[in-house]
């Protein structure tokens, strides 16, 4: 169980490195226009993401 917590954690990591590292401005101004929504507008993207994750950890499991 640990085994496959690590690999997706690494996953994770390769993934979110992509955009800053390919695209760099655009990594930034994503994080410019983030800053502006509230807190509530970030739960809710929190929280599709959350619920997106788990239905693919669903259909691929």
């Amino acid at each position: 169980m640990i085994d496959n917590l690590l690999l997706a954690l690494a996953l994770m990591l390769v993934i979110e490195g992509l955009l800053p590292f390919v695209a760099p401005a655009t990594w930034r101004e994503t994080f410019r226009r983030l800053i502006r929504f509230s807190d509530g507008q970030i739960r809710f993207v929190g929280l599709t993401s959350m619920l997106v994750g788990l239905v693919l950890l669903m259909i691929f499991r």
